[in-house]
C-alpha cells in the first residue's frame, strides 16, 4: 500500500486528526533519546473507536502502530516508521475514594494537581513527572523516589482497558478468558532467570502474575507492544501529614553505598543519591572532601526517626528539613539531576543514553560503582551518576569525546554482562525501547525469551504493535542516525 493511500484511507476512517506534513513528521520522529525515525503518518484519535479502527486497518495492511504520550522517553520507545498514534485527547480524570480512573493522555502534573485537592497521591514520581503522560508511565513501568516505600507503576495499577493487535477492546483483569492464557504463560517462565531486584522494567513482567487478579500487570512495562492502552484505574494513597528530609554528605560513593542497607532497614519513604556534578549546582557550602549526597526522607514515625537517625548513618548530616517549603526546595535539586548533568556535559562530549538505568540488589550497589569506575578507566571516559540508591537503581551518563559506535557497543556489553552477573536488571524504570531490547535475551535466557515471543504472538499475531521493542534482536547502535 502506498504511503499516500495509507494517509487518505485513515482520513476517511476516523473522526480524529490525520497529519503528515514535514514539520509534524519531523516532530514525531524524535523523543528525548538520541534516536530518530520518521513515521509515515501521525494519527491523533478523538474517541476510542478511532483507536480500534486504526489498529484494524494497520493489522489488515501490515503497518506498524506505535502509541506516543508526551515524548519524554530516553530510549526511543515511542518511535517507529509506520503510524504514530498520539493519545493526548484521552485526558479524562475520575477520582473515586481509593482509586482514580484516567485516560492515558493526561500528564502526571495535571493528575497531581487534581489529586492534591483530595489529599491523595499516585506514588510513581519520575524526576520529570509533571511533563510525563500517564500512558508513558504505565508503558515503561516508571518509578521514582517513592518506589522504596510505595512501589513502581506495576504495584499501583488496578485495571487496564486496551486494544490488542487485532483491534479488539479488552479490560484486564476482568476478561478471564485472556487472563487464563496469561496465567499459562506465567507458569512457563524460569523464575530463577528473573532479576532479584526491587524494581524492574525489562522485558515482560510475567513474574508479577500470581493470579487472575494480577493479569492486567502484563501491560505495564510492555511499551505498547501488547496493546494500545486507553484508560487505567490507579490506586491512590493518602498524602502523609508530616515528612522529614535528611541530606547527608559522604567522602566516597562506596561509603554511601555501604550505608544504604542500614538506612533502608530504618523504613524511609525515599533514599536518593547524587554525585559531585549535582553538588556544584546547589547553593550550599559542602565539605572539601564531599563526593556525593544521600537524600533520606521519612513520612511516618517522625519523632522516633529524629532521635535515632544519627545512629545509623556514617556520613555527615548537613540538612534536617521539616517544612514543606524547604523539603520541596531540596528535592528540586535532586529532581534536576538530569538537567544538571546535561549542563555539565559539553555538546561534543554527549553520548547516547546506553547504560543509564541498571538496577542491582541493594547489597551489590557498591560493586555497581566499582564496575562504573573500571569502565571509566578502560575506555577513558568520565561519568555523571544519580538515582534511586535505596532500590540499587543508578542512572549513568557517559562523558567523553564522541565515541565510535563500536566502542559504545562494547561499553554496553561490558556493563550489562556484569549487571546480570550481580543478579540485576539492565532496565530499572525507563523501559527497553530501541536502546536495550537487543540485550533482553541475554538477561532472561532462551526459555524465558521464547515465552516472551509466544506472549507477543498471542496479543499481536501480525506484530504491528511497536515492532523493534522487547522481542527484537535488532542492534540499537545502527539506529543512532542523529548521533
Amino acid at each position: 500500500m502506498k504511503v499516500i493511500e495509507i494517509r487518505q484511507s485513515l482520513q476517511k476512517l476516523i473522526l480524529g486528526e490525520v497529519l503528515w506534513d514535514d514539520e509534524i513528521l519531523k516532530f514525531y520522529s524524535v523523543d528525548a533519546s538520541m534516536y530518530q525515525i520518521f513515521p509515515k503518518v501521525v494519527v491523533i484519535p478523538k474517541i476510542e473507536k478511532d483507536v480500534i479502527s486504526v489498529i484494524k486497518f494497520a493489522n489488515k495492511n501490515k503497518i506498524s502502530v506505535t502509541a506516543r504520550g508526551a515524548g519524554t522517553g530516553l530510549v526511543g520507545s515511542a518511535l517507529n516508521d509506520g503510524i504514530i498514534i498520539d493519545m493526548k485527547n484521552f485526558d479524562s480524570i475520575k477520582i473515586q475514594k481509593n482509586y482514580v480512573k484516567i485516560g492515558v493522555g493526561i500528564t502526571k502534573g495535571s493528575l497531581d494537581k487534581e489529586l492534591k485537592t483530595k489529599r491523595k497521591f499516585f506514588p510513581p514520581n519520575p524526576s520529570i513527572g509533571p511533563y510525563c503522560s500517564l500512558g508513558g508511565i504505565i508503558a515503561n513501568n516508571a518509578s521514582g523516589s517513592r518506589t522504596l516505600k510505595y512501589g513502581s507503576a506495576i504495584d499501583n495499577v488496578k485495571e487496564i482497558t486496551f486494544v490488542d493487535g487485532r483491534g479488539e477492546k479488552n479490560i484486564l483483569p476482568n476478561n478471564q478468558k485472556i487472563g487464563k492464557r496469561i496465567i499459562q504463560f506465567a507458569k512457563k517462565i524460569d523464575i530463577n532467570q528473573f532479576p532479584r531486584v526491587s524494581k524492574n522494567s525489562c522485558g515482560y513482567r510475567l513474574d508479577s502474575i500470581k493470579s487472575l487478579r494480577d493479569t492486567h500487570k502484563i501491560l505495564v512495562g510492555a511499551e505498547g507492544t501488547l496493546g494500545i492502552i486507553l484508560s487505567v484505574k490507579l490506586s491512590l494513597r493518602e498524602v502523609p501529614f508530616k515528612r522529614i528530609l535528611f541530606v547527608v554528605e559522604y567522602p566516597s560513593v562506596t561509603s554511601a553505598a555501604k550505608n544504604c542497607i542500614k538506612i533502608k532497614n530504618s523504613g524511609p519513604s525515599a533514599l536518593e543519591f547524587v554525585d559531585r556534578s549535582t553538588l556544584r549546582n546547589i547553593d550550599f557550602k559542602f565539605g572539601k572532601s564531599t563526593e556525593c549526597l544521600l537524600f533520606v526522607e521519612y513520612d511516618s514515625n517522625i519523632k522516633e526517626i529524629q532521635t535515632r537517625f544519627k545512629n545509623f548513618i556514617s556520613g555527615k548530616i548537613i540538612k534536617k528539613l521539616t517544612t514543606e517549603k524547604e523539603i520541596e526546595k531540596w528535592w528540586k535539586y535532586r529532581d534536576l539531576a538530569l538537567s544538571y548533568s546535561m549542563k555539565e556535559i559539553k555538546e561534543e562530549e554527549r553520548n547516547p543514553h546506553i547504560i543509564e538505568d541498571a538496577t542491582v540488589p541493594l547489597e551489590k550497589l557498591g560493586k555497581l560503582f566499582l564496575i562504573i569506575d573500571k569502565i571509566n578507566k578502560e575506555f577513558q571516559t568520565k561519568t555523571v551518576m544519580y538515582g534511586h540508591a535505596g532500590n540499587g537503581n543508578i542512572h549513568v551518563r557517559i562523558i567523553s569525546n564522541r565515541q565510535k559506535i563500536k566502542t559504545l557497543e562494547k561499553i554496553s556489553k561490558t556493563y550489562f554482562d556484569q549487571i546480570i552477573e550481580l543478579g540485576g536488571t539492565i532496565t530499572g524504570e525507563h523501559g527497553d525501547g530501541i536502546a536495550r531490547s537487543e540485550f533482553i535475551k541475554k538477561q532472561y535466557g532462551n526459555k524465558n525469551y521464547r515465552v516472551f515471543k509466544e506472549l507477543k504472538q498471542f496479543f499481536d499475531p501480525n506484530k504491528i504493535l511497536n515492532p523493534g521493542k522487547i522481542t527484537s534482536s535488532k542492534t540499537s547502535f545502527k539506529r543512532l542516525e542523529r548521533f
